[in-house]
């Protein structure tokens, strides 16, 4: 009843521009002045000051798809900033919007954030009502488009706008990257308090979603139920003559012929047995695609991810699932209908690839597979079988799956339009994105030291070698160097671009090539100049600076600089 009230009230519309709202705090955007009970200024009309810091725009150093630095291309409405490659389009000419930001999207009340403060980190905060905060901070000078924002962890209220902000993401709650080695207590009190209260909200919205759409008797969206691929275009289906199709050794005689436990030569090279030449005949137990032998299956709706599919029986191991069928269409064809998607604001795609030349769009046209989502961690999988000489797909359970639960398989998509599509599976490991690899486990020190055989090298890693920090990294681009940075640490004002190397590989005093480093922090230094500033630890062998000697009078922990006060201290006074 709540939300048909929502949008069943009075608009609230700006007298200067035709922007409305539905007068309630769900839809009204942050930063509108309200000038009566149908009358507003909107946040299109901030002006910022000359000389108020806190009105200077931003943008992120790193890219919103890929996460790397370089050449930007950057909003001019929020700190959004994007390669032009990862969005596959032209230079733009003069001034460059986001998507979000031409499609008019504005921070709510209630929303979690991002927020530029000085020179500080981004910090987690939550848009706070204007008539919820502090008098004293009421009264503090604002404009229209400025809101409130309450900062977690200090406790500290801003004023702010849309141009140093941006969104709080699933991901970032399931994040641990940020809480790294040097995060001062109470920015490691921020980043806890955020997620907890990110997972609050999203709890309060999923069910009122549900139940929504519940009391709507909603239904999955319409597609057409087809039972085998439907070839689009120039795309054939293959069918191979009964001479070319593989023949296995079973009998018919055996115990369970061609099943999961015989030594059938086809179900090992995932060749699906021809009830024409198999010569077990009727017995054969490799014809699961042929005869459409699917788990019993149903579609639900989810709490946070749309539509799902769960199974309505016990599901064991290895067993076959159900095929993933749809319209086979050509790369071009796929091309098409990715661009048609992205221009129309669709988000959701059903594109499995079948081989080089073929794709199965399950979008249009499909079965019950369809429906099902993508988890970081799932209990099915795809593979790919040989039937009647074609390629097809099926869905196999990992492992062994009760009655009711979801099914779920990883998408292994690549990111499509402007920016990365946030993973809601809630696994362990999940990375937070889809087409990103999920997360695998740590070792413990003790247990990587039992590793006798070869050592992997991190493609890279995970923390600033400078201050032992997570967070938005610059890394080097040298071959085999693994170590990044925060641009701050280095001092840099914006992220480098090109092939850039970091300071470990130059001399700290001719910046010259470094041939010796202190494996504790960036010191490096030339074969000229490293006498006497780097030697061998008597503790542990290790080649380090007199900073970071471990028998030293007073060594610093790795990562760690000698500096008078902490970087972070000061954030509750710039409050």
């Amino acid at each position: 009843e709540a939300l048909l009230w929502y949008f069943n009230c009075r608009l609230m519309r700006c007298v200067r521009c035709p922007v409305a709202y539905h007068a309630t705090d769900v839809c009204l955007a942050a930063g509108c002045v309200v000038l009566s009970n149908n009358s507003i200024v909107c946040p299109n009309h901030f002006s910022a000051r000359r000389g108020v810091k806190n009105h200077e725009h931003v943008n992120v150093s790193w890219c919103f798809v890929c996460t790397e630095g370089g050449s930007l291309l950057c909003c001019e409405s929020c700190p959004a900033a994007f390669h032009r490659e990862c969005l596959n389009i032209d230079m733009p000419k003069g001034s460059w919007y986001c998507n979000d930001c031409r499609a008019g999207k504005k921070p709510h009340y209630k929303d979690l954030l991002w927020v530029k403060v000085g020179r500080y980190r981004w910090w987690p905060a939550e848009v706070s009502h204007p008539k919820s905060i502090p008098e004293n901070i009421q009264r503090m000078k604002h404009d229209v488009g400025e809101f409130p924002v309450h900062f977690f962890g200090s406790n500290d209220y801003l004023w702010t706008y849309q141009a140093r902000v941006f969104p709080y993401m699933d991901v970032d709650a399931n994040s641990k990257e940020r809480m790294g080695k040097g995060v001062d207590g109470v920015y490691k009190k921020a980043l806890e308090e955020a997620a907890v209260r990110f997972r609050e909200l999203q709890a309060e919205l999923e069910l009122r979603q549900l139940q929504e759409d519940r009391r709507n008797n909603r239904k999955p969206p319409p597609f057409k139920l087809i039972k085998v691929n439907r070839p689009i275009g120039k795309v054939q289906i293959i069918v191979a003559d009964l001479s070319e199709i593989p023949r296995c050794n079973c009998k018919a005689s055996d115990e369970s012929p061609c099943g999961t436990d015989s030594e059938c030569i086809n179900r090992m090279l995932l060749y699906e047995c021809h009830p024409q030449v198999c010569p077990a005949g009727e017995r054969c137990l490799n014809q699961a695609f042929l005869k459409r032998q699917y788990s019993k299956v149903e579609i639900f709706r989810t709490l946070s991810r749309g539509w799902g599919l769960r199974c309505g029986h016990i599901i064991k191991k290895g067993d076959f699932v159900s095929e993933y069928v749809g319209e086979v269409i050509d790369e071009e064809e796929c091309r098409s209908r990715i661009r048609h998607a992205q221009e129309n604001d669709i988000c959701n795609f059903y594109m499995l690839t079948l081989d080089k030349d073929r794709v199965i769009d399950a979008g249009p046209k499909g079965n019950e597979a369809r429906f099902m989502n993508h988890s970081c961690q799932p209990n099915c999988e795809t593979q790919k079988w040989t039937v009647g000489g074609d390629t097809r797909v099926g869905l196999f359970a990992l492992v062994d799956i009760p009655a009711g639960i979801e099914l779920t398989f990883n998408y292994n998509l690549e990111c499509l339009g402007n920016g990365k599509t946030v993973c809601k599976c809630g696994a362990a490991n999940c990375s937070g994105f889809l087409g990103v690899r999920p997360k695998g486990r740590r070792m413990k020190k003790n247990q990587a030291k039992r590793k006798s055989q070869a050592v992997l090298t991190k493609e890279r890693e995970d923390e600033c070698f400078s201050c032992g920090d997570g967070g938005q990294m610059v890394s080097c681009k040298r071959a085999g160097c693994p170590k990044v940075y925060h641009a701050d640490c280095l001092n840099l004002t914006k992220r480098p671009a090109g092939r850039w190397e970091c300071p470990w590989h130059q001399c700290d005093i001719c910046t010259k090539e470094a041939a010796s480093f202190c494996e504790m922090c960036p010191s490096s230094y030339c074969a000229q100049h490293r006498d006497g500033l780097l030697f061998i630890s008597k503790l542990d062998g290790k080649l380090c600076c007199s900073e970071h000697d471990p028998c030293g009078p007073d060594p610093l922990e790795p990562g760690e600089i000698r500096e008078g006060g902490n970087r972070h201290e000061s954030l509750r006074a710039e409050h």
